[in-house]
C-alpha cells in the first residue's frame, strides 16, 4: 500500500501534464480541419497582433528554441499560412506575415478553441474558473523562476 504522500500520480505536477495533453489533444482535433495544429497559435497571433514578425521574434514569443520554430514555420509556409520576404533592413532577416487564409480562418479558429475551453471548465463558477486560471499562472510563475535559476 503506497503512502499518500508517495502517490506521484496525484501530484500538481502529473495533474496538470494530463490536463495538458487532454487540452492539446481537443485543440488538434478543432484545428486541423482549419489547417492549424496547437503549435501555430502563439505564432498566429504574434503575427495578427504585431508582438513579433521575424523567426528569431517569433521564437521568443512563443518561448521555443530557434531550429523548431524554423521547422514550423516552413510547414506553415508551405500550407499556405505565411508569407516570407526579406527585411529591407536586414539582408539575413525575413520579415514574416500570415496570408490572407490565415487571417480569414482565424476568428473560426479562435471560436472553437474558446469553445473548448469553456467546456473544459463546465461545472466551475464564473470565480472559481478565474481562481484556477490565477492560481495556474502563478505555479507558470513558479516554475519559469526555478528553470531560469538553474
Amino acid at each position: 500500500m503506497t503512502d499518500d504522500k508517495d502517490d506521484v500520480l496525484s501530484t500538481p505536477g502529473h495533474l496538470i501534464s494530463l490536463a495538458a495533453r487532454s487540452f492539446a489533444r481537443l485543440s488538434e482535433a478543432r484545428l486541423k480541419p482549419l489547417g492549424f495544429t496547437p503549435g501555430h497559435l502563439p505564432v498566429l497571433v504574434a503575427l495578427r497582433d504585431g508582438h513579433a514578425d521575424t523567426q528569431r521574434d517569433l521564437a521568443r514569443f512563443a518561448k521555443i528554441e530557434q531550429p523548431p520554430m524554423a521547422q514550423m514555420l516552413n510547414r506553415m509556409e508551405r500550407d499556405g499560412l505565411i508569407d516570407r520576404e526579406p527585411d529591407p533592413k536586414d539582408g539575413r532577416s525575413q520579415k514574416i506575415s500570415l496570408t490572407p487564409m490565415a487571417l480569414e480562418r482565424m476568428p473560426i479558429a479562435i471560436d472553437a478553441l474558446m469553445n473548448g475551453n469553456r467546456e473544459a471548465m463546465d461545472g466551475l463558477s464564473e470565480m472559481e474558473a478565474e481562481q484556477f486560471e490565477g492560481l495556474v499562472l502563478r505555479v507558470i510563475e513558479n516554475l519559469d523562476r526555478m528553470t531560469q535559476l538553474s
